[in-house]
């Protein structure tokens, strides 16, 4: 699928209400489990979102979208909720997470972004040049991915009881 804004934003949209729906009201064993040493358990996953509605995506865009200044982007702590998330619970981080994307959807639905836009470029610290379409369309993705990772990370706390069904359960192997 070539890259659409508005497509991007059905999407993004629908994502807070999709972890929410997931994650509000469930108990402390599913929120707090993971994977293993290293690994991220929904309650991290979440913070990571907040981190990002914050400090990513439409200051990214900004960057892009700027006529003067450097055309670079500060880096992005992948790690750094996991100081601003102490003392909050899953809910307070599903509320700000929803406050932030409205309002960062606001932002960008206001941009009124053309084709020109798209092809507009900053450089990643890591990656180098990539675009305004590269930028929302990881928006998306990242969103997905950790929709899936959330799932994932769920679905395995379960992965000895299933028994035998594993076999016809992807998501466990």
């Amino acid at each position: 699928m070539q890259f659409n804004t508005n497509k991007a934003i059905e999407i993004l949209e629908k994502t807070p209400l999709a972890l929410e729906q997931l994650l509000s009201g469930l108990s402390q064993e599913w929120i707090y489990s993971n994977e293993g040493a290293q690994t991220w358990s929904p309650f991290d996953v979440m913070g990571h979102l907040v981190h990002g509605e914050k400090t990513d995506w439409i200051p990214r865009l900004e960057v892009i979208l700027a006529e003067n200044g450097t055309k670079t982007f500060t880096p992005f702590d992948r790690f750094a909720m996991l100081e601003e998330s102490k003392g909050k619970d899953m809910d307070q981080l599903i509320n700000e997470f929803k406050t932030l994307r409205e309002k960062n959807l606001e932002i960008l639905k206001s941009k009124q972004l053309t084709t020109e836009d798209h092809a507009k470029t900053a450089a990643h610290p890591v990656l180098g040049e990539v675009t305004l379409s590269q930028l929302l369309s990881c928006w998306v993705a990242h969103d997905l991915g950790h929709l899936a990772q959330i799932s994932r990370v769920m679905a395995k706390q379960y992965k000895e009881e299933v028994g035998p069904w594993i076999e016809f359960l992807g998501i466990l192997k």
